[in-house]
């Protein structure tokens, strides 16, 4: 069973396309934070915490 987001998948070959799928989910989190909206400021930061994870410190397959 494959998770909600796949490293493997060939949209995400090119590391800046993960960069930007992780980043701009946290870089909205933070302008509703400033905004004063807390509900969707988490939302959002478990949004592209969990795109950061998957995209980023794990990672696609090397094999």
């Amino acid at each position: 069973m494959k998770g909600f987001l796949d490293a493997n998948h060939p949209m995400f070959r090119r590391p800046w396309v993960r960069w930007v799928t992780a980043g701009v989910p946290l870089a909205w989190a933070a302008f509703e934070l400033w905004m004063g909206n807390p509900f969707w400021a988490v939302l959002f930061a478990a949004a592209g915490g969990y795109a950061f994870w998957v995209l980023i410190v794990k990672g696609p397959d090397q094999g």
